[in-house]
């Protein structure tokens, strides 16, 4: 597995959206990390983010879709930072997403726990659900209150995607933060 270069960008705790379109970041150097390079890489990120069972194994063609439904996020929140018009297949994909999945949370009971919600999906499913899960965050969140804190970090080389906590907030990171402010100083001993 690719460990994450970086801590999550702000907003990637609280929306699944911003953590799936966070797992690819481009790094100085002209590197990039994935974190869902592989089949078990993105099995792993699916449970840790309670999108799918921890018995779950998924295959190439489920990793391959669900880093399908990232690029498409990912244009999306672009277009939104950008203040442009999102491509027309990233809306189709992301809402041929939501529509996968059932919405309705069905009522169960169990001896142990008594009642409970959830929503009803065959197992061959579950990458399916979670990427609807994951649209409907992308949704909630740039047709919500919370979309004008969307913002691209300002540093060089980076292109994450988060919330800006601060309205002075430019980076995604304090990493991030102190390689603009070192690059800077670096300058001005040089101008000298």
């Amino acid at each position: 597995m690719t460990k994450p270069p970086l801590p999550p960008a702000p907003g990637a705790d609280t929306h699944a959206s911003l953590a799936l379109v966070g797992t690819a970041v481009a790094l100085p150097g002209g590197q990039h990390a994935d974190e869902l390079a592989s089949p078990e890489d993105a099995t792993r990120w699916l449970i840790e983010h309670d999108l799918v069972p921890h018995e779950t194994t998924l295959l190439t063609y489920c990793q391959t879709q669900l880093t399908g439904l990232r690029a498409h996020l990912r244009a999306l929140f672009d277009a939104h930072v950008a203040g442009e018009a999102p491509p027309e297949t990233a809306l189709d994909a992301v809402n041929s997403a939501l529509r996968k999945a059932p919405s309705a949370r069905t009522l169960r009971h169990d001896a142990q726990t008594g009642f409970r919600r959830e929503t009803a999906h065959p197992v061959t499913q579950l990458v399916e659900h979670a990427m609807a899960q994951i649209s409907e965050d992308a949704a909630t969140l740039l047709a919500g209150d919370e979309a004008d804190l969307l913002a691209r970090c300002e540093a060089p080389a980076c292109d994450r995607i988060f919330l800006r906590t601060h309205a002075r907030r430019r980076w995604c990171s304090t990493r991030c933060g102190d390689r603009v402010r070192a690059a800077r100083a670096y300058a001005n001993q040089t101008r000298r």
